[in-house]
């Protein structure tokens, strides 16, 4: 009874408090989006925002739950987790239901599970089992190649649905390698990739080469008296070079017509207010009006209207910024800020590898959701179906954020002295 007494005691309830108010900001918001007149109250279950209530509080059952098992629980059966996840990956691609030209949920009576949201704890958990087990030391190039192959094989199988949105959430654990020592060229090289995509997509690749030969050309002038120099722009030079024919054949042959539309609007190669970019479009207007305070809950002429598509699910950030404005979205940044931050100082303040690195983890995916949600719906990034963590419609990732979070939480409340 003294240790049920202490697990409660010790747990981070500023984390908890911050978790409930975005659930049910995300509640209020999703009744706004989708608010129907023959069905006007909020806990009506025959209505999604009826069935979000129902996904609360479930989640919270399920968080607490959590909080009852042992830490080592989790370190010793991260396998099982991981291995149950690959085969609801690999069965949605045989028995999967097809939802806006994805198969990624797998239909259980009226509930729709989709796997690709729960693979993201499993991932985290035995990555964190990895590297953590014996002398694993993350600047090897063995222990480089398993942490990435734990890491693609979700990636890969989501990338089938396709479900490319998804797919590029388990890019972010790159941070958590950097956490624990990779090198900060891998970073490096990143962040190059980002601009080489832009570049190659917004001229032609044959431009971009002639760039990339005359940086290279420039930089072994100045530093051609120094191998260890030399030998990193040559591999430079030669990984730009892969990777803008890479870039030029999957934008041309791989990617559908709507995603290459989706990157055209953000880069300004196409301008359709009407077409392509109405999605983005609606988004703006419906941020952009809510002015200071907003226009009032449930007095939104966007949401009210359906102007915005998806507005319940990737699009709900517009409804916090028509009906509750400038202040509204500060609000709920703010929440998440607080989150990200609370997050990385328990990771840091962790006594074992394992929760520390699997507590960057969950910065890193949170990290991603939040950052990609809100930049695409106000135009600063191409369109990517990934929700809104704590505020998006849906089962599948209210569940599976709880418990991504709830683990830390759990991991944590071993320790002594919550700060």
């Amino acid at each position: 009874m003294n240790n049920q007494r202490s697990l409660f005691f010790n747990v981070d309830w500023f984390i908890i408090l911050t978790y409930l108010t975005l659930c049910i900001i995300g509640w209020f918001n999703i009744h706004a989006a989708v608010y129907d007149p023959m069905n006007p109250s909020i806990i009506d279950l025959d209505t999604n925002y009826g069935k979000q209530l129902i996904f609360i509080i479930s989640a919270f059952i399920i968080g607490f739950a959590i909080l009852l098992f042992d830490n080592k629980f989790f370190n010793t059966f991260s396998p099982v987790f991981y291995g149950i996840t690959i085969l609801l990956l690999v069965l949605v691609l045989i028995i999967g239901r097809n939802v806006g030209g994805n198969q990624a949920w797998i239909p259980i009576g009226s509930f729709r599970l989709q796997p690709s949201e729960f693979a993201k704890f499993a991932t985290c958990l035995l990555l964190a089992r990895y590297l953590s087990s014996g002398t694993i030391k993350v600047q090897e190039f063995r222990t480089q190649i398993t942490a990435a192959f734990i890491i693609l094989l979700p990636t890969a199988l989501i990338l089938l649905q396709p479900d490319a949105g998804s797919a590029l959430t388990f890019s972010s654990l790159i941070l958590v390698l950097y956490r624990e020592g990779l090198s900060g060229y891998f970073l490096v090289i990143e962040g190059l990739s980002i601009v080489l995509f832009v570049l190659t997509v917004l001229y032609n690749k044959y431009v971009v080469l002639v760039g990339v030969i005359a940086l290279a050309a420039t930089l072994i002038y100045f530093y051609r008296k120094s191998r260890k120099s030399l030998t990193i722009i040559g591999s430079g030079f030669i990984f730009s070079v892969l990777f803008i024919f890479s870039v030029d054949f999957a934008y041309n042959k791989i990617l559908k017509p709507h995603q290459k539309n989706r990157i055209d609007v953000i880069l300004g190669k196409v301008n359709d207010p009407r077409g392509i970019g109405y999605n983005l479009n609606q988004s703006k207007i419906a941020i952009g009006s809510g002015g200071l305070w907003g226009k009032g809950y449930l007095q939104g002429t966007q949401t009210k209207y359906d102007f915005v598509p998806e507005q319940s699910t990737d699009f709900i950030f517009c409804t916090v910024g028509e009906e509750w404005g400038f202040a509204g979205c500060f609000l709920v940044i703010s929440l998440y800020l607080f989150l990200l931050i609370r997050i990385v100082n328990i990771a840091e303040r962790q006594r074992s590898s394992f929760s520390r690195i699997y507590g960057y983890g969950v910065a890193s995916i949170l990290f991603f959701h939040v950052f990609i949600n809100i930049g695409m719906t106000i135009g600063l990034i191409p369109v990517i179906g990934i929700p809104l963590p704590f505020l998006s419609y849906g089962g599948s990732s209210l569940w599976s954020f709880t418990i991504l979070l709830f683990i830390l939480l759990k991991f944590d409340s071993n320790r002594m002295g919550i700060i």
